[in-house]
C-alpha cells in the first residue's frame, strides 16, 4: 500500500491500525475501555518505576517457536537489550493483557498457558467488563500456580517485580465501561 493510499484511506472507527515493515496492514478492533485501561496502566508504571522505565505497549516480543506476542503492556528488565529489532521474552518481568469482548478466552486461557510455559514471572489479566484484575504468579509448564483476583475500586495493588522494584496498579483509577446508550 502506498503512502498516498494510506493517507487517503478511511479506516473503520474503533480499530487500531498497524503498518508492518513488510507492507502488511494489520487492523485490530480496540474499544475505548481497552485503550484507556492501557493508558492508565502506563501512567501507573511511570509513577511507580519512573518515566524512562522499559515499559512497552503493543510491541512485538520474541518468543520461541514463532509464538511472538505484542502484549498490551510489558515491563522489562532495566538491562534489557533488543536482539535485532525486538526484545526477548527472557527480558520480561510482567505482562498485562486487557480483556476485550473478542479476546476473553485468549487472555484468560491461551495467554495464561503461554506466558506460564515461557516463565513470565507475572501475568496480569485486566478485565474492564468484570471490573477485576487477576494476578498470576509462579509460572509452570502449563500456566501459573497462583492466581489472585482483585476487584476494581479496592485501592492500590503493589506488585513486587523480580528485580526488586514494585509496580503499583491503582485499582481505583482503572476506567470502567460506560453504560450503553440508546441515543443515536
Amino acid at each position: 500500500m502506498s503512502v498516498d493510499a494510506i493517507v487517503h484511506t478511511e479506516f473503520p472507527k474503533g480499530y487500531s491500525v498497524l503498518f508492518g515493515a513488510d507492507g502488511k496492514v494489520i487492523m485490530t478492533p480496540q474499544s475505548e475501555e481497552h485503550s484507556s485501561t492501557i493508558r492508565s496502566m502506563q501512567i501507573d508504571s511511570a509513577l511507580a518505576l519512573g518515566r524512562h522505565a522499559k515499559v512497552t505497549s503493543d510491541v512485538y516480543i520474541d518468543f520461541p517457536a514463532d509464538e511472538n506476542s505484542a502484549p498490551d503492556l510489558a515491563i522489562l528488565r532495566e538491562d534489557a537489550r533488543k536482539e535485532g529489532k525486538r526484545y526477548s521474552f527472557e527480558d520480561i518481568l510482567l505482562i498485562s493483557e486487557v480483556v476485550s469482548t473478542s479476546s476473553a478466552r485468549k487472555d484468560y486461557d491461551d495467554c495464561t498457558a503461554k506466558y506460564g510455559r515461557y516463565g513470565i514471572p507475572i501475568y496480569l489479566v485486566v478485565d474492564p467488563y468484570a471490573q477485576e484484575v487477576v494476578l498470576h504468579t509462579q509460572p509452570t509448564a502449563t500456566g501459573y500456580i497462583a492466581a489472585h483476583t482483585h476487584k476494581y475500586g479496592t485501592g492500590k495493588l503493589p506488585i513486587p517485580l523480580s528485580d526488586g522494584r514494585i509496580f503499583t496498579l491503582d485499582l481505583d483509577e482503572l476506567p470502567r465501561p460506560e453504560p450503553e446508550s440508546d441515543a443515536r
